[in-house]
């Protein structure tokens, strides 16, 4: 397992490229650990090491995920959402414990929690949709990565128009929420769901328009016809 790892550093050490290291770091407010490569050339690192992993227990795949949180390293965070969502079929509920402490413990920006959230916590989600209520918990949370994961979780089952009820709640729960990145994450579940729920994001946006941060409010019309956001953008 040790070497699986220090091979994979190894070929992410031999791919690092200064330019793009720096140019990334002006996405971020934070400050963020990068070797500073292209996500497709880290995506195809994730998939050729994943071919010497793949037939190993889940638990041995997620401990290696682990492994690769705890460097701080954003694409090292990368390959261990690409492994955690490879191996979706095989989620069972107790999972939903590992990913929450990953956000917990390891997200540090905005990339980080989109990749592990749109795709392993979104598809754990689809499988099991009790856990909807454990989103909601994390909507609470004092961590601003687990309130952002709380929305951004939504965004695939939400382009499926799925869980509108819940998505509203999330909503509720976030909406006057201070940081900009929380309203960001909402406002972008909203603007997905108004893609198969046009009239009634528009309406619930409506009703809020008084209170909702401008942030989330534009972020939630985005989609939505001219004459819409027009309405919803008076004050």
């Amino acid at each position: 397992m040790e070497n699986i790892i220090n091979e994979l550093r190894k070929v992410l050490e031999s791919n690092a490229d200064k330019k793009i290291q720096a140019s990334s770091l002006h996405f971020f407010k934070e400050e963020i650990k990068c070797y500073g490569m292209k996500t497709s050339v880290g995506d195809k690192i994730a998939k050729d090491f994943f071919k010497e992993i793949q037939n190993k227990p889940k638990a041995d795949v997620f401990e290696l995920c682990e492994e690769l949180w705890k460097s701080g390293y954003m694409e090292e965070s990368f390959i261990a959402c690409n492994w955690s969502y490879f191996i979706h079929k095989e989620y069972k509920p107790s999972d939903f414990e590992i990913f929450e402490r990953w956000i917990n413990n390891y997200v540090t920006n905005w990339a980080a929690c989109d990749t592990l959230c749109n795709h392993t916590v979104g598809e754990f989600i689809e499988m099991y949709p009790e856990y909807l209520s454990r989103l909601k918990e994390m909507a609470r949370s004092e961590n601003r990565w687990m309130r952002r994961a709380s929305a951004v979780s939504l965004i695939i089952p939400a382009r499926k128009g799925l869980f509108l009820k819940d998505i509203f709640e999330i909503a509720e729960i976030l909406l006057l929420d201070k940081d900009d990145l929380v309203q960001k994450g909402y406002g972008w579940m909203l603007k997905v769901a108004s893609q198969s729920h046009q009239q009634e994001v528009f309406d619930y946006v409506i009703s809020k328009k008084s209170v909702m941060p401008r942030t989330a409010l534009r972020y939630a019309i985005e989609k939505m016809p001219k004459e819409l956001k027009k309405l919803a953008m008076e004050k």
